[in-house]
């Protein structure tokens, strides 16, 4: 732990948002110290000081990807009812004819396809017009690379509402997502601490990542590169357990309980 206490802060990380993940965190660094040849974390810190390439790699061992589909339901099921009825009623009244939302932290996908199950069982109906677009971004490929297969174990849907198998092919072990409900879904490579995605959001989601594990200046920063992509009146969804930085205007609480927030026009 003390060995995190002073590599996290150089990377703008926050130690405290990796309390309770840190034996994951450690565990990969105990299998990078038998591949560097090294004794311990205090081998390992000299190794850092002198070989400055390696905090691309140790910033590669603390990320932290823990997804699930419709995770925090009750954050779901006010989406659904609500707040996206009302967003696309608002980007359709502006003559957009697309319904644009962002995943930053995508992961294996399940928050993505999450949105887009959603949008097609119970807002698609009300919107006539109105296209859907999705994209979701992660720094991790091998994430990414899961996310575009689309297959997931039971373990992972068993918490969907009711008729949720339909959205799915099985095959063995595992449930793969039918191609109807991963149209509009792009997946793309992106750091959120370096770059946004091109264009504006109706929607951003943006749980259990920034607003947990990084500092609070680059929170600050990214959450101001994430306003630069919101639409006016447009919605950030954060996650249950994190709060918004101080001293960033521009955004009032929508279902603030629920990490909901929004644009200010």
């Amino acid at each position: 732990m003390e060995f995190l206490q002073w590599a996290l802060p150089r990377l703008s990380l926050s130690w405290t948002g990796f309390r309770r993940v840190h034996r994951q965190v450690c565990h990969r660094i105990a299998g990078r110290l038998e591949v560097v040849r090294l004794p311990d974390c205090g081998a390992y810190r000299e190794y850092l000081i002198s070989h400055p390439e390696e905090w691309t790699v140790f910033d590669s061992l603390c990320r932290i990807s823990i997804s699930q589909w419709w995770r925090d339901s009750a954050v779901w099921e006010r989406l659904g009812d609500t707040i996206i009825p009302e967003l696309a009623v608002q980007a359709s009244a502006a003559g957009r004819r697309t319904f644009r939302c962002w995943s930053a932290g995508c992961a294996s996908g399940e928050e993505p396809y999450s949105l887009r199950w959603l949008w097609m069982k119970r807002i698609l109906s009300a919107v006539p017009g109105v296209a859907l677009e999705i994209i979701a971004t992660d720094v991790d490929p091998v994430l990414l690379e899961r996310a575009a297969a689309a297959s997931y174990r039971h373990s992972s849907v068993r918490g969907m509402p009711a008729g949720w198998a339909e959205a799915f092919e099985p095959q063995g072990q595992f449930h793969v997502l039918r191609a109807e409900f991963r149209e509009g879904v792009r997946f793309v490579r992106q750091d959120i601490r370096d770059e946004v995605p091109d264009g504006s959001f109706d929607l951003v989601l943006c749980r259990n990542l920034v607003f947990t594990y990084f500092d609070v200046a680059l929170q600050r920063r990214t959450l101001e590169r994430i306003l630069g992509v919101l639409e006016n009146g447009g919605a950030l969804v954060i996650g249950l357990k994190e709060d918004l930085p101080s001293g960033v205007p521009g955004l009032v609480g929508w279902v603030p309980d629920l990490g909901i927030y929004r644009k200010t026009v």
